[in-house]
């Protein structure tokens, strides 16, 4: 089943997705409830909906599927990893291998699945990343990767848009990224429930599903999602490590390889082709048994610069 949140009239709603279009929920039920309610009874409410009229998607404008508390990326394509370091001539660093890696992203900047995007200020290297998220379904703590598919919810699109001379600045001083990737993230077009795409699945645990990207239609990055180095169980099991997770966090798979991302063939290439996002391209992504978002980038704000650091003299004490 595929749950999605719309905006229409003026007033935001949501629904299950069928080949007619939209069937909304009972009054002020979210997909995040659904989610909380846990995916038989979700599966349960989406049947009811299911009985009610269609509203069609051209009437519409999709937002992302849910209102996630926290959203978690991942970098669990050893391919990308390696297109990233390609410049400075360095293997993928050892520690890549030991354990997946995440970083935590921004909620507030989730965008629709064919809104624009706006480039972050003072960023002249724009950039996509093509990416499958998964959704949680209920809460647990220090999971183990057998309890962990038990609490997989569904999945959906996430492109992780990112200003790379930004996010170089920040990563030389060993933290973030921050602002390098916190304007905008899109989710969609829908959420996909877990035992849609089982049928996708291999006998490692890893989802064989198709990943493509283009720019402009021109495709530039095509890969498979079981190319990821850890399952998605194993990723909420990690982020549940002596920690917990909760029911609606999104986790990212992180870029895939073969073009998943700009910065990966600048990277393998030497050069910036192709040459970074501009206003007016469009990034189409296409994720098989999930579905397309596509986004256009459009100018963002011109801000003032930022200050930098004034010179202090490290006194100890406060002058009298």
């Amino acid at each position: 089943m595929r749950f999605a949140t719309w905006e229409a009239d003026g007033r935001v709603r949501a629904g299950v997705v069928s080949d007619a279009g939209l069937h909304e929920l009972p009054a002020r039920t979210t997909v995040l409830d659904l989610v909380r309610a846990g995916l038989p009874a979700a599966l349960d409410v989406g049947e009811v909906a299911l009985r009610r009229p269609a509203v069609s998607l051209a009437d519409v404008r999709l937002l992302p599927p849910l209102a996630a508390p926290t959203v978690r990326d991942f970098v669990a394509f050893e391919e990308h990893v390696e297109g990233m370091v390609a410049p400075s001539g360095e293997p993928v660093p050892p520690e890549w291998y030991q354990a997946p890696t995440f970083y935590f992203t921004n909620p507030y900047a989730l965008v629709g699945a064919f809104d624009d995007v706006a480039v972050p200020p003072g960023s002249q290297r724009f950039d996509f990343e093509l990416e499958v998220a998964v959704v949680v379904g209920r809460d647990g703590a220090s999971l183990t990767p057998e309890q962990a598919r038990e609490h997989v919810f569904g999945y959906t699109v996430l492109n992780d848009w990112s200003a790379r001379d930004l996010q170089g600045r920040e990563m030389a001083v060993k933290l973030g990224p921050a602002k390098g990737k916190d304007s905008a993230t899109t989710l969609g077009p829908w959420l996909v429930t877990a035992d849609e795409l089982e049928r996708y699945r291999d006998d490692e645990g890893f989802l064989n599903l198709d990943m493509r990207v283009s720019v402009n239609g021109t495709e530039v990055g095509q890969d498979l999602l079981s190319n990821m180095g850890w399952p998605f169980e194993e990723l909420i099991a990690y982020a549940s490590r002596g920690t917990e997770v909760r029911a609606g966090d999104v986790l990212g798979s992180g870029t895939c390889g073969n073009g998943g991302c700009l910065a990966e063939l600048w990277g393998r290439r030497g050069e910036p082709t192709p040459p970074p996002l501009r206003p007016g391209d469009v990034v189409e992504m296409t994720v098989e048994g999930v579905g397309t978002i596509r986004n256009r980038v459009v100018e963002g704000l011109d801000l003032p610069p930022v200050r930098p650091a004034r010179p202090r003299q490290r006194t100890r004490k406060r002058l009298p």
